[in-house]
């Protein structure tokens, strides 16, 4: 399945894009906030640009497609007034598949431009800001054009399903999963990480030509302790699906075995390699962190169980209908959401993230 033609935005009706404007992104966002002011410092007084041009790469819809081009703004801002320079123009270009909602961009921008004026005085600027609909596994942008990139929550996402996981007759050959399971068998594993490194080093080698030399990049991601320690979330959502084949016959059995998530978490020791086995970046920061499945632990555990399946709807709904059918879907998460539930209820239930830091090569 070509992935990024399911894939899209639409702001409130659970429909996602590489990205979704969330909780759970925004903390994301804040967890990575040290090592972005780090790279955008650096970036600053190593290139010192007269108009800084900088790409958020699967951006939000929402007030979330903002917070990363504000905190840029203000760190820089911060700076130069510390060292008495001119303030530099800004070109911000917010990518996103084509079918991502622009217009609800857009219609923040009115307000974003207004309380930059308000905050920054005259002297500042100004800042330009538009919208790049295309995929970023590939070329977006121009040679050496982007002084820095930024991406959260949106390469752990494939361009597509691994094409290894049918056989040559056209056997499905991860039969009982949606992804990788702690049963699977190697061959299921290799499938995917193997796409993921085609899509990963496309995406570098894409932005290497992009940036200029010394630009920075900063990416945030969902991530695995281990290679053979998948997320176990994606296995109470197959076993949710495959309750409703057995039970109702809502969902074919067929079109389940077929079903497999364009995703995966890699762990930092891959991330690491493949940054340096391309060879175009060097890396400045590569951490882990992990957050609560839930995020806000004060929460009673119906209403963390229901944000989880809310999350997870928003960011799968569109794959689900296309693969199965839109009917299903509200049964489908109500199950899901009982079963988080009763999970959360015996052990505790956490995402590792990680958030890698790089320098394009002079």
């Amino acid at each position: 399945m070509e992935v990024e033609n399911v894939l899209h935005m639409k702001e409130g009706d659970g429909q996602s894009s590489y990205a979704k404007n969330s909780l759970l992104q925004r903390t994301m966002i804040n967890k990575a906030r040290p090592v972005l002011q780090e790279s955008i410092r650096d970036l600053y007084h190593a290139l010192q640009p007269e108009c800084l041009m900088m790409a958020d790469l699967g951006c939000s819809s929402g007030p979330n497609s903002l917070l990363v081009v504000s905190e840029i703004i203000d760190i820089i801002d911060e700076e130069r007034q510390k060292f008495d320079r001119k303030c530099p123009k800004f070109g911000v270009f917010l990518n996103d598949l084509p079918g991502n909602d622009f217009s609800a961009i857009f219609n923040l921008l009115p307000s974003f431009y207004q309380s930059l004026k308000e905050e920054k005085g005259g002297d500042f600027g100004p800042c330009y800001v538009s919208g790049t609909p295309k995929s970023f596994y590939g070329r977006i942008f121009p040679d050496q054009f982007l002084h820095f990139v930024h991406s959260s929550y949106s390469v752990h996402w494939l361009s597509q399903v691994p094409r290894e996981l049918e056989s040559s007759t056209g056997e499905a050959l991860n039969k009982g999963s949606i992804y990788i399971a702690k049963t699977s068998p190697p061959e299921i594993l290799q499938a995917y990480y193997a796409q993921f490194k085609r899509d990963f080093v496309l995406f570098l080698r894409s932005q290497a030509k992009e940036m200029v030399p010394g630009g920075r990049m900063v990416l945030t991601l969902q991530g695995s302790f281990q290679r053979n320690d998948p997320d176990s979330i994606w296995e109470l959502l197959g076993s949710t699906l495959q309750t409703m084949v057995l039970e109702q016959g809502l969902i074919e059995q067929e079109k389940l075995d077929r079903f497999n998530m364009p995703f995966y978490a890699p762990t930092v020791e891959e991330i690491k390699n493949l940054v340096e086995a391309e060879g175009s970046f060097s890396v400045n920061k590569l951490e882990a962190f992990t957050v609560d499945s839930s995020v806000d632990t004060n929460q009673n555990l119906e209403n963390r169980a229901k944000f989880i399946a809310m999350t997870i709807r928003a960011v799968t709904e569109s794959l689900l209908t296309t693969a199965f059918k839109e009917a299903a879907m509200d049964d489908l998460f109500l199950r899901f959401k009982i079963m988080v539930k009763e999970r959360m209820a015996r052990e505790r239930s956490e995402y590792l993230n990680i958030v890698v830091s790089v320098t394009k090569r002079v």
